[in-house]
């Protein structure tokens, strides 16, 4: 019988469909010397044809931005490395959002956007060899910005690579990656949905102390579980976001129904943030099972400024053990002024438009955040300097919190302003200078009285 061309179609397709696409067989080089980006966006495009898996195998890959394809895996092996080119014109421009705001900005080292079913898998490393970026952020906020006021510019200036962008994609799994030293944030997921982040290990410290270096910040998504990462950072290490300002209010996209379980962070600014970009909402959010350990300033952290707006609700935090970390549980409402209060100064012209979009005026009926109906239960802390760093503003108190099973050893008790009905059960708070817990501004609190048991 006479087999057609067209009757073996299905056949090749069939063949094809699962693939392993070793980036080797299409020029990549993987010296550490020669750039492989178009050898290896090669081995992508071709197995996004059959929905296959790219393999990277043993050596040193440097290269720009890659575009990961529908359908598509890319497994990292061990003793592999990506390592970012130093080029920034290595990341070509996209459309994104960028610390809140919707503008163009570099591309990441590894990018899943607009796309569908990607997987980023294995024990090998991505690197970002983020220290030339983080030499020129200081040098430009040190030299230039902060002499002129405009302190809260400089994030958006200084253009520098995130090391993972999922961006409005859907379906995605991140596993088992060691990645280090991004430029800006590690793993960025924006406007996606259906995201498994699981078994991540960040390493940003080494080589310098990258700024702005967050863990995974999941901004403006849905239904996305981090689970089993260990997080070394030098700002948020896994941060909720919603948008910032008069822009974030514009979008009106909220982070929601996320769940973060068994995570261990070591370094970074808190073990887990909430804000301070606000905007759009952030609500449903479960936290089961956090290890925070010595040298971390915030266990908890709420934060989020008078211009943001948004209301942050439904938040269960659970089963968190914390050893050495300052502040166990940190809220502010008045976060970081020089860079939240955005302000053009006088007579200065030239600056770029989204500039403008920062600085927008909001109105301040809608600039106070609003958190409510937040519930947090076995947490123990040792080692602390003070338990409780709380406030809010007077327009808009934090309600309806019940705080369950907290057990926590301090130098001081700190403060809680601008609370209204806050329910403690269950407390257990030793202070070594025999303080209690200062009480402002706040109605309806209940259980306080256990200090020093």
């Amino acid at each position: 019988m006479r087999i057609t061309a067209l009757a073996l179609l299905p056949l090749v397709a069939a063949a094809v469909q699962g693939a392993n696409f070793d980036v080797k067989a299409y020029g990549a080089r993987g010296d550490g010397a020669a750039l492989d980006t178009a050898a290896i966006q090669k081995a992508i495009d071709a197995a996004s044809a059959g929905r296959g898996t790219v393999v990277v195998g043993p050596g040193v890959y440097r290269t720009g931005a890659l575009f990961l394809k529908s359908g598509v895996e890319l497994r990292i092996g061990k003793g592999a490395t990506l390592l970012g080119s130093q080029e920034i014109a290595d990341y070509p421009m996209k459309p994104t959002r960028v610390a809140g705001i919707e503008m163009t900005w570099p591309s990441a080292l590894l990018n899943v956007y607009e796309q569908s079913d990607v997987k980023i898998t294995g024990e090998g490393q991505v690197d970002g060899d983020g220290k030339k970026w983080w030499d020129l952020y200081w040098k430009m906020r040190r030299e230039e910005y902060e002499p002129k006021g405009i302190r809260w510019a400089v994030d958006y200036d200084c253009r520098r690579p995130r090391l993972i962008q999922v961006y409005q994609s859907s379906n995605v799994e991140l596993k088992g990656l060691n990645l280090k030293r991004p430029g800006f944030w590690t793993v960025h997921l924006c406007y996606s949905q259906n995201v498994v982040v699981d078994g991540l290990t960040i390493r940003n410290n080494s080589d310098g102390r990258g700024p702005s270096t967050d863990g995974i910040d999941i901004d403006s998504s849905s239904d996305v579980t981090v689970t089993h990462c260990s997080i070394e950072c030098n700002d948020d290490a896994i941060c909720l976001k919603a948008g910032r300002d008069a822009d974030g209010l514009r979008v009106n996209r909220p982070t929601r129904n996320i769940v973060i379980r068994d995570n261990t962070v070591a370094a970074g600014a808190a073990g887990v943030t909430i804000g301070s970009e606000t905007s759009g909402g952030i609500r449903d959010i479960e936290v089961d099972g956090l290890k925070v350990l010595a040298g971390v300033p915030a266990g908890i952290l709420f934060k989020s400024a008078s211009t943001r707006g948004g209301t942050v609700e439904n938040i269960s935090i659970r089963n968190v053990e914390m050893t050495g970390v300052a502040t166990p549980l940190s809220i502010t409402m008045d976060w970081n002024p020089a860079y939240s209060y955005a302000k053009i100064p006088a007579g200065m012209t030239g600056y770029p438009d989204y500039w403008r979009v920062l600085t927008e005026p909001v109105p301040p009926e809608k600039g106070l955040p609003h958190f409510r109906n937040v519930r947090i239960a076995n947490v123990e802390a040792t080692g602390a300097a003070r338990a409780f760093r709380v406030s809010s503003h007077a327009g808009a108190p934090l309600v309806d919190f019940q705080l369950d099973g907290l057990d926590i050893d301090a130098r001081a008790a700190g403060e809680i302003a601008n609370a209204e009905r806050w329910k403690f059960t269950n407390l257990k708070l030793r202070t070594a200078d025999g303080s209690r817990v200062a009480l402002r501004d706040s109605r309806e609190v209940e259980g306080l009285e256990a200090v020093n048991p």
